[in-house]
C-alpha cells in the first residue's frame, strides 16, 4: 500500500458519505433504504475513503473491507457501544451500531460483490482501451 491522495476518489468519499446522511436523516423512514441500502452502500463508503489516500490491490481492499465490516458486525453483537460507554444516540454509538444482524453481512457482501464487479468492469475497459 503506497500513499497517494486521489482528488476523484476524495470527491466520491464526499458524495458517499452525503447520500449516507441523507439516509439516515431524511430517508430514515423507509425501512428498505435506511435498514439495507444503507449497508450496502458504507462499504462502497470505506472503499472509496482508502482508495483516496492509497494505491492499494483492490481485491485485497475488498476483502479488508468485507472483513472490517463483519468484525463490527460480531462486535454489535456483544454490545461493545454499551460497553466502551456511548451514550445511546450519540455519534459513535451510531456508528459502532448497537445491534447484531446476519442480514447486515449479507447487506456488506452485497456491497462488496458490487465493488469487485466495478473493479473488475474498470480493469476490463482499461485493458480492452490498451489493446486498441
Amino acid at each position: 500500500m503506497k500513499f497517494k491522495f486521489n482528488l476523484k476518489y476524495f470527491f466520491l468519499t464526499l458524495l458517499i458519505f452525503l447520500v449516507e446522511v441523507l439516509i439516515a436523516t431524511v430517508l430514515k423512514d423507509q425501512f428498505f433504504i435506511r435498514a439495507y441500502l444503507g449497508d450496502v452502500i458504507v462499504v462502497m463508503l470505506l472503499y472509496t475513503l482508502v482508495k483516496s489516500f492509497f494505491i492499494t490491490n483492490d481485491t485485497k481492499l475488498i476483502l479488508g473491507i468485507f472483513a472490517f465490516s463483519c468484525m463490527i458486525e460480531f462486535a454489535q453483537f456483544f454490545n461493545i457501544a454499551d460497553k466502551l460507554g456511548f451514550p445511546e444516540g450519540s455519534l459513535m454509538y451510531i456508528v459502532v451500531g448497537n445491534s447484531f444482524s446476519w442480514i447486515d453481512i449479507i447487506c456488506y457482501g452485497v456491497g462488496c460483490l458490487i465493488l469487485y464487479l466495478l473493479v473488475i468492469i474498470k480493469f476490463n475497459q482499461k485493458e480492452s482501451s490498451k489493446s486498441v
